[in-house]
């Protein structure tokens, strides 16, 4: 899978958090959205100026973004937990500070469950 395939997956998926989600279309996701958040603030910095928004939180633009591909981030994210034969549950594991962060890394590496799993079929 590259690029351009798994935004048009995850985008033609925008709120289903039925099925599985491969690796590398998580993380082709996750990379896609980090160089349009990038973009969105070099964006906001060259039209608002920097001193329109806090550097973390980012401006307008990126904001809006981030509200709007909320949905598709969750989607993928618990597609990718079951596809490692986890529920997608497990994605509240987000609200313990650090330790929980590090195991869902630890999670989202982890290969593929092979063949059927309790949630679906494999992606691909």
């Amino acid at each position: 899978m590259d690029i351009q395939t798994a935004v048009r997956t995850v985008l033609g998926k925008y709120a289903t958090f039925t099925g599985r989600a491969s690796r590398s279309e998580y993380w082709w996701w996750f990379l896609a959205m980090l160089l349009f958040n990038l973009f969105l603030r070099v964006i906001d910095a060259a039209v608002f100026g920097a001193e329109a928004f806090d550097g973390q939180t980012g401006g307008p633009l990126a904001m809006v973004a981030a509200l709007a591909l909320l949905l598709p981030n969750l989607a993928v994210a618990v597609r990718r937990l079951r596809d490692t034969d986890r529920s997608g549950w497990w994605i509240l594991i987000l609200l313990i500070p650090i330790i929980g962060y590090l195991i869902f890394l630890y999670w989202l590496v982890q290969p593929s469950h092979e063949g059927e799993n309790r949630f679906d079929e494999p992606s691909e």
